[in-house]
């Protein structure tokens, strides 16, 4: 099965978590004018089990194409935002269950939106379109358990639709 792929918006990925962007954020000046502050663009949980923030870069590679969709994960135990830090665009794939594909949907991003996943939200990990793709990570370290993996059969695997870079601008 094939998953359309759809634009990323506040709205239609409000169920699985927040996107991260500026666009439309209050400006606050600062350092003398400056610099300008965007405050509260994504809200990180990590307090569950004695957690603490942890923030990473990745460095992510382009996956062959078609791109199947063969794991999902969650982390029941805290959030897990990924920001960008080019202007290239990136996918989002997530689900409800990762056993009935009907419940899948893939989301294009721009390199000024990021994504943070709700606790427990099964999610696909990072999809990027192009080699070295960089990003910043903010999410949980500490105690417990907070990575689930589900590895699909043959059977259940699923591609992403055409991917249609650039078109949702």
């Amino acid at each position: 099965m094939n998953i359309r792929i759809e634009q990323l918006t506040k709205e239609a990925f409000a169920k699985y978590g927040e996107v991260v962007e500026a666009a439309g954020a209050r400006e606050i000046p600062i350092n003398q004018g400056y610099a300008v502050r965007r405050n509260a663009l994504g809200t990180v949980n990590i307090a569950t089990n004695n957690g603490d923030v942890n923030i990473s870069l990745f460095v992510a590679q382009p996956r062959p194409m078609p791109i199947a969709i063969e794991v999902m994960e969650r982390h029941p135990d805290g959030t897990q935002l990924f920001f960008p830090l080019q202007d290239c665009d990136w996918l989002v794939v997530v689900c409800d269950d990762p056993h009935r594909s009907e419940t899948y949907r893939a989301f294009l991003a721009t390199g000024q939106q990021g994504v943070n996943y709700a606790r427990n939200v099964w999610h696909h990990p990072l999809l990027v379109l192009d080699a070295d793709s960089r990003f910043f990570i903010v999410d949980r370290k500490g105690p417990g358990a907070n990575l689930e993996e589900i590895f699909l059969d043959k059977a259940q695997a699923l591609t992403l639709d055409d991917i249609p870079h650039g078109d949702f601008r």
